[in-house]
């Protein structure tokens, strides 16, 4: 079974379905709204669900070569205690596969690099959904670079949280909500030395201070904040520089090492309540626009990920487009929408923590957390085997 598709995003999640359909000989047009694609985001580390995903599309490999493998670091308090330190090369042996960090630009362009010229149109904002004909579903669009509009076997969207598409098809869906955080992030302008882990998380009260080191030198670091919607600090960089003094080093080294103008500042917003559905005719919802998550957990992106193999290779085998998307819908929405239980609750019980009592009670509890438990809760998510694309 073969046809047309149309993807409304351009994001990783986007990309990787525009592989996926490509890959099991679809046609396939990726529309994104953005003129200029900057690639903002930071960094992103990569499980091993997200990098079996990434092989099976083909990209492996590159992403592999760009990326580090993350091997050290773990979980500390603000003085530099450990509370959990982290084995990748036990988890790399159990599961064949390494946790990469790699600066989401780059995976970006390596996606995009693997697709042929032209595939994707930017500059091109999806408006209007028209799925009145139930075999060819149609999206208008307007843009420099966009036609009016863009008619398919098959449209998925993967426009993320604020998804354009998932209001269309079920609009009494309340749509996301803030999660009770804020993230402010960036990559370091030049490479930070020092005897510091290649993946770290810092948990104080009601904060989190992470970082994740790449293959050049460079890291991105990211700071998770309980704050309300909206808060913006007039000079973000200097803010978080007087936050974090006196915290164990390379935290000030890494903000020390950062421009102010590469911040970026996003509130963390997150689908709390489930969709019914991730189809509706052959429409299909896949990443944040299906189920965007809270960052406690990084499997925002590997379920994205996820979702786009597995739609492909159902598309392959099954007999028909509405099978195949039934197919999609009752693989996926389950698993990914235990994994945003998963990460709502693990900010809950980590980050999210303010008071003493309870930070000093879950700093005592995950020191007793043996080596094995903790690679066991790791392997929950990420021991996942794609499906086979032909």
């Amino acid at each position: 079974m073969g046809g047309s598709a149309v993807v409304a995003g351009g994001g990783i999640g986007g990309l990787a379905a525009a592989l996926g359909l490509r890959r099991i000989g679809w046609e396939v047009t990726v529309i994104e709204r953005a003129r200029v694609l900057d690639d903002a985001g930071a960094g992103i580390s990569l499980a091993a669900n997200g990098m079996r995903a990434l092989e099976e599309l083909g990209v492996g490999a590159p992403v592999q070569e760009a990326g580090r493998r993350q091997y050290t670091g773990g979980t500390r308090t603000p003085d530099g205690r450990w509370l959990a330190r982290m084995d990748g090369v036990a988890l790399e042996r159990k599961l064949g596969t390494p946790i990469v960090g790699i600066p989401r630009a780059t995976l970006h362009q390596l996606l995009r690099e693997a697709l042929p010229s032209g595939c994707v149109r930017v500059g091109a904002e999806m408006t209007s959904l028209d799925d009145s004909d139930p075999a060819r579903p149609r999206v208008g669009c307007e843009g420099p670079s966009a036609a009016a509009a863009y008619e398919a076997d098959l449209v998925v969207g993967a426009d993320g949280i604020n998804s354009r598409l998932r209001t269309a098809m079920f609009p009494s869906y309340p749509g996301p909500v803030h999660s009770g955080s804020t993230v402010l992030r960036a990559v370091t302008e030049r490479p930070v030395e020092g005897p510091y882990g290649d993946f770290e998380l810092t948990w104080g009260p009601g904060t989190e201070f992470g970082h994740i080191r790449f293959a050049d030198g460079r890291a991105e670091w990211h700071a998770v904040l309980n704050s309300p919607a909206g808060v913006r600090y007039a000079d973000p960089l200097e803010r978080m520089r007087r936050r974090f003094q006196g915290w164990h080093q390379p935290v000030p080294a890494l903000l020390a090492a950062t421009r102010a103008e590469d911040v970026l500042h996003h509130d963390v917003g997150e689908l709390a309540a489930p969709l019914p559905s991730y189809v509706r005719g052959r429409v299909a919802l896949l990443g944040d626009a299906a189920h965007a998550m809270s960052p406690h957990l990084g499997q925002g992106a590997c379920q994205a990920l996820e979702d786009a193999v597995t739609l492909a290779a159902a598309l392959a085998t099954e007999r028909d487009t509405a099978s195949a998307l039934l197919r999609y819908d009752t693989e996926r929405r389950p698993r990914s929408q235990s994994v945003a239980r998963a990460a709502r609750q693990a900010g809950r019980m980590g980050q999210q923590l303010s008071h003493p009592l309870a930070v000093t009670a879950r700093n005592a509890a995950l020191r007793l957390v043996p080596a094995g438990a903790a690679v066991r809760a790791v392997l929950r998510h990420a021991a996942w085997t794609p499906p086979r694309l032909t």
